[in-house]
């Protein structure tokens, strides 16, 4: 939903629409991160725009920027920003994944697996970057909670490591190049357009719904496309 950038709430209003803290607000404040309240006397009050900042801060934590990253970010996007304007930059950055990374102690791991886990599986898992190890910690990180379970039905399968990892390492090397070129060819024929124009208003909830319907799309065609070219593999080789 987009914001009218004329609310006006209070600090405490203002936390509870974002699902923060007002200690988090006031924090981000402090870092610069949001610009400062209108005043009424000495009540500051927010507003949309101070609400799609956060919504943006959010994105940006989504996809793992530090917080010096989501800093820099920031300081590229004007301070009289509008919430409209926000939500475009929302939408150019948001994650393709709804999955959020996970820490887990061992037990619950367990459990989100449905079995015990030993640890020569999660070291093969740990192998497949399926979970990762934190530095000092006995607790293992899911970075994607979905591909638990396909890594543990990979593993069932009792293929060679090594082989589990060469393909691995095709499908990345693919699949960063296609989307690299694709991020390209997106923003040299609407995002560098639209910029050029001096970002025009009526053209920016065009530019934002393009960019959230693409992504939908996007993973349907590629993966219809990866099908056609299996079976085209397959029918040439036999």
């Amino acid at each position: 939903m987009l914001r009218t950038a004329d609310e006006e709430l209070t600090i405490d209003e203002l936390a509870a629409r974002a699902g923060v803290t007002v200690r988090t607000v006031r924090f981000y404040s402090s870092r610069g991160l949001l610009p400062p309240p209108r005043l009424r006397g000495r009540l500051g009050l927010y507003g949309g725009d101070h609400l799609a900042r956060l919504d943006l801060i959010r994105e940006l934590q989504a996809l793992g920027f530090t917080l010096s990253a989501i800093e820099r970010h920031l300081e590229r996007i004007p301070a009289d920003a509008s919430p409209d304007e926000l939500a475009l930059q929302r939408a150019l950055i948001a994650p393709w994944t709804d999955d959020h990374a996970e820490d887990l102690e061992r037990h619950e791991l367990d459990r989100r697996a449905g079995r015990h886990l030993d640890d020569r599986l999660v070291e093969q898992l740990i192998e497949l970057e399926i979970l990762q190890r934190i530095p000092d910690s006995t607790r293992i990180r899911l970075p994607s909670p979905a591909m638990l379970g396909v890594g543990l039905q990979i593993l069932e399968l009792d293929l060679p490591l090594e082989m589990l990892l060469q393909a691995k390492g095709i499908v990345e090397q693919h699949t960063v190049q296609i989307a690299t070129e694709l991020r390209e060819l997106f923003a040299a024929n609407v995002l560098r357009p639209y910029v050029e124009r001096g970002r025009p208003e009526d053209e920016r909830e065009r530019v934002r719904a393009a960019t959230d319907q693409l992504r939908p799309l996007t993973i349907q065609v590629l993966v219809n496309g990866f099908q056609r070219a299996v079976n085209d593999v397959i029918r040439d080789h036999v």
